[in-house]
């Protein structure tokens, strides 16, 4: 899982000969200095950044800086032994040794509050160094650096122009050491990338290229010198989480023209990517490329959903097959409408020769799978699939295209569901370093992290989505062992607490956004069915239990006493004010306000089966309808499930006739929605409604951790079979390896195929119908039967693979 982070710092250390502990930041960059093709003064500088538009800014924001490209000549006159290369680029770079396209990333490096925080790359060059003359050349674009008001954008924010740092370090076989650096002595020029905007999308002028411009020897003398810009080096950080990359590609499913005349490209699924174009025609032409994830009445697309306008321009050279994607944008799309505009007075012969779409995403590995018998549930998974995987960049985003930003909320509540199929240690740490640098002196950690933009209202200062702070390093800790996470992100937990303690009335917070787009009266937004304080509360109070967890861990003694009675006196006003003992019922009846306090234990626990039954009877009044939004429904599937009602899940889920995940496939969606209803009008790519997949996983495959386990060590294994189902498999590659099950139901038969890790204890349960059953239980490694303590359906067994057939 860290191979990556193994070989960054391998190749940190390895010219001083040090085995062991940090390098200087001078053993990493050398004398190198920041350079740029131009400087923005400070006056114009937009830090933090302006929701919106922008268009009170007066000149502020206007510029389209110019995306620069840099290059510079070296010798090298001896036999070389190794050669890496320390670099970043703000906002992102692309690097090229000797005309040669260093490595596979796209976006690198990931964005950060680039005030505090600055990652760099590292990569071993050593087969691209000769000896003799070498060239290293490089692209800068803008990224969340710089955000101009041209085109659409959620933001304007502008950090500076595009600006470049490398050493290139070289070890020589006689043992010395030379480094190459980003100085005045490189040289720099636009490059054909006429315009770059992470929202607006991006323009290539190819007729602008220069063929060879990164090999030694190239004329440069056309080029300029770069501007040495004096920023500090202390913030560079190396990037430990895995790069975005070009992760799959579709060719169109379908072409063909819209109502209205015009030429509408189909990719046949909606996801986060850029487009790659194969082009011939004549010199000037542009390719237009409007991309969008839904499509009108007529055919035709609107950026509605997704915001606009966003376009992919690319102007031809004229020589033969051209080639292009681009380097510094992205979007979320499933359509593209395609127009060639050819020069004045030119034949029009330009020909598509091929348009596909390239889905990008952050490339942590895949961890897990999922299937059943059950076609409508095999498509929710690759719909819920689909949105996480398009949302999982350098942060985990909202949506890939109208926002880009990392809204904490989605982190920890799809979190379980993301962590079954992806292996995000290293993507969750990196939201842990943007959260501790977004914190703000008051305590107060923003809706969004990075924050770029100082939000309004609960739109920055809402608990349930604040409390990201204190639950994912608790997550990460329960997920992967990780305890360092927990000591490094401790004094921001701590900070965030006391800020909501201040916040509250009587131990009651009431404000913020509430539980988002529940299923009201009125048009999604915040919270229509639950009040705010309910959920607000409910997860301070179990914010301050996670805190007494991990003060326990960490010895901070007096701080276990202090949380600890700090979450009494809010668990004893949370109940005068929302709870009746005699009805078991919790302020308005709602599937969040019964799950969000049942989970997080804000109730009596005498009362919990009181409670817990009012929530399934308001659950079969309401014709087993989904009514809980993006904070609520993570807490009515967690409920439902742990306490033995898949059954439930099942028939909220497994329909099309009502808001949910059967009617957005139904209406077209081939990623999941931000709406239950798949309205045209929001978002039509979010992950934040995703957590069934946590059940496909826990609930129908069975897998999941004992309460009292860390990194897996001691799991259970109870798959639930429910509704027509008739088989499930999963697995999941856990930190101590692979877990699976597979289970059929064939007559009064039920078999469980599962493998337990060398290094965990599972526990096995039996499906309630089967406890009583005849049980047979074959080590698959022998085939032999072996003899275990039965109880109640239930035994534990060490790793191996194993058959269990029970029959009724």
């Amino acid at each position: 899982m860290r191979k990556n982070i193994l070989f960054l710092l391998a190749a940190i250390l390895f010219m001083s000969g040090k085995k062991e502990g940090p390098t200087t930041k001078s053993d990493n960059w050398s004398n190198a200095q920041w350079i740029s093709f131009e400087q923005l003064p400070d006056s114009m500088k937009i830090v933090p950044g302006v929701h919106r538009a922008g268009d009170h800014l007066g000149e502020k924001g206007l510029k389209r800086a110019i995306v620069p490209m840099f290059r510079k000549d070296f010798n090298i006159n001896d036999s070389i032994e190794s050669a890496i290369i320390n670099i970043s680029g703000l906002g992102h770079y692309e690097l090229y040794i000797n005309n040669n396209k260093i490595g596979d990333r796209f976006l690198s490096p990931g964005w950060t509050n680039y005030e505090k925080r600055v990652l760099y790359n590292t990569f071993d060059i050593t087969e691209q160094i000769k000896e003799g003359g070498n060239a290293i050349g490089v692209f800068v674009g803008n990224g969340f650096y710089n955000v101009n008001r041209e085109r659409y954008r959620k933001l304007v924010i502008a950090y500076g122009y595009p600006k470049l740092i490398f050493n290139i370090q070289i070890k020589l076989k006689n043992g010395t050491i030379k480094n190459i650096v980003s100085d005045d002595n490189c040289k720099v020029t636009p490059s054909p990338i006429a315009f770059s905007s992470i929202y607006g999308g991006e323009d290539y002028d190819a007729t602008m290229e220069q063929e060879n411009w990164s090999t030694y020897g190239f004329d440069d003398t056309k080029w300029q010198k770069p501007i040495v810009i004096n920023d500090s080096l202390e913030k560079l950080v190396i990037e430990e989480d895995y790069p975005l990359k070009v992760m799959d590609e579709f060719l169109p499913v379908k072409i063909s023209k819209s109502k209205t005349g015009r030429t509408m490209y189909d990719f046949g699924q909606n996801a986060s990517g850029i487009i790659s174009l194969k082009v011939k025609g004549n010199r000037g032409t542009q390719v237009k490329i409007r991309p969008d994830e839904l499509i009108n009445e007529d055919g035709n697309i609107t950026q509605f959903s997704g915001g606009g306008p966003f376009e992919f321009n690319y102007t031809l050279k004229g020589e033969g097959i051209e080639e292009w994607q681009p380097k510094f944008t992205y979007y979320g799309f499933r359509y593209a409408d395609v127009e060639i505009i050819e020069p004045e007075h030119s034949a029009a012969n330009t020909e598509i020769v091929e348009l596909k779409m390239l889905h990008t995403r952050n490339s942590s590995p895949i961890v897990g799978s999922f299937s059943c018998s059950d076609t409508l549930f095999n498509q929710i998974f690759e719909l819920i699939n689909w949105s996480i995987k398009s949302n999982m960049a350098s942060v985990a985003t909202d949506c890939p295209h109208r926002e880009k930003l990392g809204w904490l909320e989605e982190t920890y509540l799809i979190g379980p569901s993301i962590h079954y199929n992806y292996d995000i240690q290293l993507l969750y740490n990196k939201i842990v370093n943007d959260m501790i640098d977004s914190q703000l002196d008051n305590g107060l950690v923003p809706d969004i992290a990075p924050e770029y933009v100082p939000f309004k209202d609960g739109f920055r200062d809402s608990p349930e989505w604040g409390s990201a702070s204190v639950i994912i390093p608790w997550q990460l800790y329960k997920w992967y062992g990780d305890i360092e996470v927990l000591k490094r992100a401790y004094p921001m937990m701590i900070k965030y607490v006391d800020y909501l303690h201040g916040k509250s009335k009587d131990n009651i917070l009431s404000h913020g956004l509430g539980d988002w787009f529940d299923l009201g009266p009125n048009r999604p937004g915040e919270a229509q069915l639950t009040p705010k304080a309910v959920t607000a509360t409910s997860i301070y109070y179990y914010d301050l239990m996670l805190i007494s967890k991990v003060a326990k861990l960490l010895n901070k003694d007096a701080d276990i006493e202090k949380y600890g009675n700090l979450a009494k006196e809010i668990r004893m006003a949370f109940q005068k004010k929302f709870y009746d003992p005699e009805t078991g019922s919790c302020s308005t009846g709602s599937q969040t306000s019964y799950a969000i306090s049942l989970y997080t234990g804000i109730l009596p626990e005498n009362d919990y089966n009181k409670v817990f039954n009012n929530l399934i009877d308001s659950i079969k009044q309401n014709d087993y309808a989904l009514t809980a939004g993006d904070i609520g429904y993570h807490f009515l599937v967690r409920v439902l499930s742990e306490n033995g009602r898949s059954d439930i899940i099942y028939k909220m889920n497994n329909r099309s006739d009502k808001p949910g995940y059967g009617l957005q496939i139904k209406k077209g969606a081939t990623s999941l929605t931000e709406s239950w209803n798949a309205l045209p009008n929001v978002s039509n790519l979010h992950m934040m409604l995703g957590h069934l997949m946590e059940w496909f996983y826990s609930g129908l495959g069975g897998i999941y951790q004992a309460d009292n386990s860390i990194a897996y060590k001691n799991i259970v294994i109870a798959p639930k079979p429910v509704g027509d189902i008739k088989w499930s498999k999963c697995s999941y590659e856990s930190p101590q390896g692979t877990i699976s099950s597979e289970w059929e139901l064939i007559g009064s038969t039920f078999s469980l195929t599962i493998e337990v890790p060398k290094t965990s204890l599972a526990k096995i349960i039996i499906p309630n119908s089967f406890k009583n059953s005849k049980i047979e239980i074959i080590n698959l490694t022998n085939q032999k039967p072996i003899q275990v303590d039965l109880v109640e359906g239930a035994f534990t067994i060490k790793a191996g693979k194993y058959k269990i057939v029970a029959q009724s």
